[in-house]
């Protein structure tokens, strides 16, 4: 009996012993592992704000993260506005009521899942308050390795935006501005100052749009946008320099069109395909097309096709070779300077002159010649009435210029001294001539006189003397002068005085 009951104090003193153990180790390690929560407790803390006026008063650990996130150089008011204005409605406005309403919550404009901000009156001061519903509660632990690489991915990328040359800016659905980079702050004027929403430099052009647009400083921009979801993200890259080349090029374009219209030239310019990519009044008057017609931009086939038909081109003798000759035309044209006459059957005469232009293009040029040609064959005939005149005469005549080149010969010179004129003329000198003339007759002073007249540059009086042929016939030559310098030479029978008659005696 006493065995047993001293057995039953030991086993109670020996629960008491191990539950006194327990409770001494729990007490050791319990503050360990608060310890160990810290870093976590730490991490959930929440963001708050406390501003006298716009000066910030105190802050929590998390809230001066958010503000070292911002763009730097303005007051801190200033700079958890740009963080906050984009994402909620009305929120100068709403918070310009905290002093009358004592607390004010406001939800962001991104659905069920948007940040909420909660404002309250503490005694003068504003204490801001910012919670993101979809992390309550979930308390989860953040890899520090993770979130460095993620904090320092975000600083590049700011960065590398915030130096960006050309304007950056995303809008939501209602147009706002609701993010931008340093340039375009800069541009709109507000980098020092910046307000929500930020001021609209260009005019909404919809997603996926790539349009040339101006802001009021008269600064070119080729915007690019593309829609993420309601939201619209743009980019303006700088147009300046495209803008001013396109304006030189039209005013260029124009300085021609005029030019152009003043020609008397008809001007045709086909493209690489071969498609009419300008012309100028003068050739509707050279053609007789209509404009209805040149202003649809036919082909070069289609177009000579219509001179064709309006007989404006040479009657060709079936519609195969006229292709092929046409093709010839176009391929000629294409590789150089080619150049054709037209005699069109209404007696009209055109010059057709290809050219070749950059990119493949080609020109063809239409000249009415009708009056060149005219005068021309007037010129001629009247060139070959006075050869004809000369080729009469029975004096042999030659022409020299003041060069000494034989211009002018008529057929009693050729049959005189056994020259053609055909063959000579050009060719043969004034000493040319003058050996021949020497090798067939004694010449006396016509190398004198020659001599005279050249020293007297081609001016002077006539020279006259007389010559006799080897074969006994005697000349009469003659050297006078000529407008221009030049020099005629002139040579005919010498007349012979008859022996007087006796008188006879019946």
């Amino acid at each position: 009996m006493q065995f047993e009951w001293m057995q039953a104090l030991v086993i109670v003193a020996t629960s008491v012993g191990a539950a006194f153990l327990a409770l001494l180790g729990l007490s050791v390690l319990a503050p360990r592992r608060r310890a160990g929560l810290a870093p976590a407790e730490s991490y959930l803390e929440p963001i708050v704000f406390l501003f006298d006026e716009q000066r910030l008063v105190d802050a929590t650990t998390p809230a001066r993260a958010l503000l070292d996130g911002t763009p730097a150089g303005q007051s801190e008011w200033a700079r958890l506005s740009v963080f906050l204005a984009p994402r909620f409605d009305d929120l100068a406005q709403s918070l310009a009521q905290l002093a009358q309403r004592g607390r004010i919550e406001l939800t962001g404009r991104e659905g069920a899942d948007a940040l909420r901000l909660t404002a309250e009156d503490v005694n003068g001061l504003a204490r801001i308050t910012l919670a993101d519903p979809a992390a309550e509660g979930v308390g989860m632990m953040v890899d520090g390795l993770s979130l460095r690489a993620q904090e320092l991915e975000l600083d590049q990328l700011r960065q590398t935006l915030d130096h960006a040359p050309c304007p950056i800016w995303r809008e939501d659905a209602g147009g706002d501005v609701i993010w931008a980079n340093r340039a375009y702050a800069q541009q709109a004027g507000v980098l020092d100052a910046l307000t929500w929403p930020l001021p609209r430099l260009f005019e909404p052009q919809g997603a996926n749009a790539a349009r040339l647009r101006s802001i009021p400083e008269g600064l070119w921009f080729d915007c690019h946008s593309h829609a993420f979801g309601p939201e619209v993200l743009h980019f303006a890259l700088p147009a300046d320099a495209t803008v001013r080349a396109e304006t030189s090029l039209r005013e260029f374009v124009q300085t021609l069109t005029k030019t152009f219209a003043d020609l008397p030239i008809g001007l045709a310019i086909f493209d690489r395909q071969r498609q009419l990519q300008m012309f100028n009044p003068a050739l509707l008057d050279l053609t007789h097309l209509t404009p209805q017609f040149l202003s649809a931009r036919p082909t070069l086939f289609a177009f000579l096709d219509r001179l064709r038909e309006a007989r404006m081109m040479p009657e060709p003798r079936d519609y195969a070779s006229w292709r092929q000759q046409m093709s010839a035309l176009e391929q000629a044209s294409a590789a150089g300077y080619h150049t054709e006459t037209w005699s069109l059957p209404n007696g009209q005469t055109y010059r057709v002159t290809g050219r070749p232009h950059p990119d493949g293009a080609v020109a063809f040029l239409f000249e009415d010649i009708t009056s060149e040609i005219g005068l021309t064959r007037r010129f001629r005939a009247e060139l070959e009435m006075g050869q004809e005149a000369l080729d009469l005469m029975p004096d042999a005549l030659a022409v020299f210029l003041p060069s000494g080149e034989l211009v002018l010969s008529n057929t009693a010179y050729g049959a005189l001294w056994g020259v053609e004129p055909e063959t000579t003329l050009g060719i043969l000198t004034l000493q040319d001539s003058l050996g021949q003339w020497r090798a067939q007759c004694e010449i006396e002073g016509l190398s004198t006189a020659l001599r005279n007249r050249a020293a007297q540059g081609g001016r002077g009086e006539a020279v006259e003397g007389t010559a006799q042929m080897h074969g006994g016939q005697s000349l009469r030559w003659r050297v006078a002068p000529m407008s221009g310098g030049a020099t005629l030479v002139s040579f005919a029978p010498a007349m012979v005085a008859a022996a007087p008659r006796e008188a006879t005696v019946p």
